[in-house]
């Protein structure tokens, strides 16, 4: 189904209208699409085209995000739409994340369906993720909502490209984000994303403001992204703007899509940026796509002690106590929700 959009306005020239759902706010002419290629003006209406359009649905575990200091150990109810705000070559999502509504297989799921397939899996939490949950702002707002009812809690897996009143919006029936961090260098949201960097750091810092809970992505691409400096600026950035505590999370690159021609990012290359992110004062600093590498667990900030050991997205050993401290030196260690066996 299709619905009329939100946070848009009306312009008296040509039945042309203004979005503001991002910060790019398109100008939309009457019979055309916006930028993310789901939103279209008909007779100076604006529409939603991929309200409802599900291409997938899974049950994964809340560390999948990833959201490891969130409610660990609980399992999210994943959706993804169609559809995106970026161009990101390297994508791995790129089969859902870049066409248009109609030209990819989905699935009409009303919120409803969502909530109760989520209380019937025993999930914790609904996160939007996959393709940019940000374009889909009002199936996501309407589901949040009916979720919160039935003690769901909702999770967005995003790029941060995200206007302040969308975020507001969105504020009350949001729990919980990951950020992800393209780059920290502004001329590389403007070729790869054609976006801007700016934005980005902005609405993160007003999730933060908001209340949501907050963890940060980095793809490390090897030429790319990968110069010790930007990891170390985009390091300051995040203990800084978001705080010490905030989650990093710096995954390997695989090549993908447009992308292929280069090679994974060297094991070396991680380690070295979690070693400047970790120089940087930052508390909680992991490695991603690397099963079984020590960057995978979780150390206290105070004493070093091991506290929680993973695999991949399994939990393996729980050490952190009841009321949440460090069974060594009794600090607290953040983490929000309860972990069950």
């Amino acid at each position: 189904m299709i619905k009329e959009a939100a946070l848009y306005e009306k312009l008296e020239k040509d039945r042309m209208v203004r979005c503001h759902i991002c910060p790019r706010r398109c100008y939309i002419r009457d019979g055309a699409k916006g930028f993310c290629k789901v939103r279209e003006s008909r007779g100076g209406v604006l529409y939603a085209l991929n309200y409802g359009q599900l291409t997938a649905m899974s049950v994964d575990p809340i560390e999948k995000k990833p959201l490891f200091h969130f409610w660990p150990g609980s399992n999210a109810f994943s959706i993804a739409s169609i559809s995106c705000s970026f161009t990101c070559p390297w994508c791995q999502n790129w089969n859902i994340s870049q066409v248009e509504v109609g030209k990819v297989n989905a699935e009409e799921v009303s919120p409803e369906k969502v909530v109760s397939l989520a209380k019937g899996y025993g999930c914790k939490t609904i996160a939007y993720t996959y393709n940019e949950p940000i374009i889909w702002f009002e199936y996501v707002l309407d589901t949040a909502k009916l979720a919160e009812k039935e003690g769901i809690l909702s999770v967005l897996v995003t790029n941060g490209y995200a206007t302040e009143e969308t975020l507001k919006e969105l504020g009350p029936h949001i729990h919980a984000a990951n950020v992800d961090i393209k780059a920290f260098r502004p001329a590389f949201y403007t070729e790869y994303c054609k976006a801007r960097l700016e934005d980005v750091l902005n609405a993160a810092e007003l999730m933060v403001k908001l209340g949501w809970y907050l963890e940060a992505t980095y793809l490390v691409i090897p030429t790319l992204n990968d110069d010790p400096e930007e990891i170390q600026r985009m390091s300051r950035w995040v203990r800084d703007k978001l705080g010490a505590d905030t989650p990093l999370h710096l995954s390997q690159f695989f090549p993908m899509h447009k992308m292929a021609h280069l090679p994974p990012t060297p094991v070396s290359t991680i380690v070295r940026a979690r070693e400047i992110a970790l120089g940087e004062g930052l508390h909680y600093v992991y490695v991603g796509n690397i099963p079984g590498h020590d960057g995978e667990n979780t150390y206290c900030s105070k004493c070093g002690e091991l506290i929680i050991r993973r695999r991949g997205f399994d939990i393996v050993e729980w050490k952190v106590k009841g009321d949440q401290t460090c069974p060594r030196c009794g600090a607290q260690i953040p983490i929000e929700g309860e972990y069950r066996l």
